[in-house]
């Protein structure tokens, strides 16, 4: 009985910590189009994209960004720098005679955020990869990209 309820009161714990997290869901675009997760802890957050790029490819990426600074340059809302490593993996399709090939890649972010004083948050970043694609070879990118988010 001791076990179930440490058990409950474990699960809740962490079930609570997870709610006070701030988190943020919205779309990123640049080289193609992004549907983007945040998940907070403190001020650095967990940032996991899913997309297509214009070279008919599928991706996703997982980043963990630092907050850097914080500057206070506005009275109202709050901006952020942050910057990051991370993984990618994705598929590129084939077109043409080009065969499509699964890729690897370590993956980084920097990038300027704003966070409005209602629900919205607006960032800029650059994604660069430097990764392997089995049956293609080392393959390196940076990918800019304009987001924006719900905030909740």
């Amino acid at each position: 009985m001791k076990k179930i309820i440490l058990v409950a009161a474990l699960v809740l714990g962490f079930a609570v910590a997870a709610s006070a997290q701030p988190r943020a869901l919205g779309l990123r675009g640049g080289w193609g189009a992004e549907l983007s997760y945040q998940h907070g802890f403190g001020a650095d957050f967990l940032q996991a994209d899913l997309g297509l790029n214009t070279f008919n490819s599928v991706h996703g990426s997982v980043i963990y960004n630092f907050m850097i600074a914080q500057p206070a340059w506005t009275s109202r809302g709050e901006w952020g720098f942050y910057a990051g490593p991370g993984a990618a993996v994705g598929m590129s399709f084939g077109t043409g005679n080009n065969d499509g090939y699964f890729h690897v890649a370590a993956a980084g972010m920097v990038g300027l955020e704003y966070t409005f004083w209602f629900p919205l948050q607006l960032s800029l970043d650059l994604k660069p990869t430097l990764g392997f694609g089995f049956g293609h070879g080392f393959h390196w990118g940076v990918m800019p990209a304009f987001g924006i988010r719900y905030r909740f």
